[in-house]
């Protein structure tokens, strides 16, 4: 009797572990809040996206206020479409707000930051960022440099 209510109590423990090794892999993965769409979508253009990903964070003062659920290319304007899926509760978002994209730390990932204006009028459902800022791209930044402290070289 005692070896099947040990069995029987072993075999819970393990359920429940499993229950939230699920819980923890499905928030680690921002795969819990697919259910969930009483959120608004917004569209931002980007020349640059650089390492940015669908599911990456969207920010606004270190809050997590929606994620990135698509990235597209455009053919005619040569540009970056990223739609950005914002929680329901963050609806006074001014339509004059500022999308970045920038990286958490100096090799982190990448993410969508934004800052809100002054604008009475808000963000809609299908609403276009008309203020946006492209990644800064790390390789880029050095090349530059070393241009131009190669072209003060040549001149001197």
């Amino acid at each position: 009797m005692k070896s099947k209510s040990l069995e029987l109590l072993v075999g819970l423990f393990m359920a429940i572990g499993l229950a939230a090794l699920f819980f923890l892999a499905m928030k680690v993965s921002n795969l819990s809040s697919l259910g969930q769409s009483d959120g608004y979508q917004v569209t931002a253009r980007f020349d640059n996206i650089g390492g940015l990903k669908v599911r990456s964070p969207v920010m606004v003062s270190g809050v997590r206020v929606g994620q990135v659920t698509d990235i597209e290319y455009d053919n005619e304007r040569y540009e970056a479409v990223v739609s950005l899926e914002l929680d329901g509760e963050y609806r006074q978002f001014p339509d004059d707000t500022a999308v970045s994209i920038f990286t958490a730390g100096l090799l982190g990932e990448q993410y969508v930051a934004l800052e809100p204006g002054g604008s009475e009028e808000y963000w809609e459902e299908g609403a276009e960022a008309e203020l946006t800022q492209s990644a800064i791209i790390l390789e880029q930044l050095i090349s530059k440099f070393l241009f131009s402290k190669a072209s003060d070289t040549i001149e001197e």
